[in-house]
């Protein structure tokens, strides 16, 4: 056997041996945890396609978050239920809305420990489900949605998000909230936009969490297809000269190659939003017995990684940072 043949098996020879010649790692610092949050309910309530995943109370969300911290992971992202939706979405931008109080609070009770993301986008509050205003023929409607985004925006800026994350994939959305938050005085405020978002199948259970599926139709024509790579560069490309600090692929483990060409084409932050149909799908092989849980997560969230996302939001973010330290 030659000598080069045989390097790599002796450098994978003992565990420490594999830890130390490790090309892609991953720490708790580059998790990102989604949350919900729901008005109305005075307990926790389990999201029965996603195991261990709940729509928190303000209360329980503030207990989960000081956990959060504790486990060292990076951030946040918040996705809110009202108790009320309408066609415009109006407790998107409310001061008492239920993201822009939980932002309240978890500024209060815990600072600059962690990275606070609200996702802007306006699904789980319109009485639609859609991403934006719709016309009366049932077309979204993209200039007055920038609008709506944009007060939104400056919203959640004031309430305490250290970082804007808009998602709804309407033409324009990023400059327009730039401008929103440049004209209210949140110059220093970044915006993560989800760049390169796509029209998939593995987003079921988060409609089931944040109950914001849509009434009519679907999301086909301002998500991206499937098919494409080429127009996910576009995209990444327009949100960047419209003013993003970072941006996002989503879903993650069936776009890794997405990840892959465009951490290689920008110098920005790059993030990947493991879906919530990634997690059940996991989850339901792990109940069976059918793969090792642990392994199987720490697995996945080295494949994003190694793809080059710099940040992963998902919901294992805390119980995989216990384990990572």
């Amino acid at each position: 056997m030659s000598s080069g043949f045989a390097r790599g098996r002796r450098l994978r020879s003992t565990p420490a041996l594999r830890r130390l010649t490790a090309q892609t790692r991953v720490a708790p610092a580059d998790l990102v945890l989604p949350v919900f949050v729901k008005q109305g309910i005075d307990e926790p309530v389990p999201i029965g396609s996603m195991p261990g995943v709940v729509q928190h109370t303000q209360d329980s969300l503030r207990k989960a978050a000081h956990e959060a911290a504790e486990a060292g992971i990076g951030g946040l992202v918040l996705f809110g239920i009202p108790s009320e939706k309408d066609p415009v979405g109006s407790q998107a931008d409310a001061a008492d809305g239920v993201v822009n109080v939980a932002l309240q609070q978890l500024r209060a009770d815990l600072g600059d420990e962690l990275v606070l993301m609200a996702d802007l986008c306006l699904c789980e509050y319109t009485d639609h489900g859609h991403c934006g205003l719709v016309t009366p023929a049932g077309v979204v409607d993209n200039d007055p949605t920038l609008d709506r985004y944009a007060a939104v925006a400056i919203a959640q800026a004031q309430a305490g998000a250290h970082v804007i994350a808009p998602s709804g994939m309407m033409d324009g959305q990023v400059a327009a909230i730039r401008q929103a938050l440049d004209g209210a005085a949140h110059t220093e405020t970044p915006i993560l936009a989800y760049a390169a978002k796509y029209a998939s199948g593995f987003y079921g259970p988060f409609r089931e969490a944040a109950e914001g599926a849509p009434r009519f139709g679907d999301r086909s024509t301002y998500q991206m297809d499937p098919p494409n790579a080429d127009e996910a560069l576009r995209e990444v490309a327009q949100d960047l000269a419209e003013g993003a600090d970072a941006v996002m692929v989503k879903p993650a483990l069936p776009y890794l190659d997405i990840v892959a060409r465009v951490a290689d084409a920008v110098d920005v932050p790059v993030s990947a939003y493991q879906v919530s149909g990634e997690y059940a799908m996991l989850e339901a092989a792990a109940a069976n017995g059918w793969v090792d849980r642990q392994r199987a997560i720490l697995e996945t969230l080295t494949a994003i990684r190694r793809a080059g996302a710099g940040t992963v939001l998902t919901y294992w973010a805390v119980e995989a940072a216990r384990w990572l330290r």
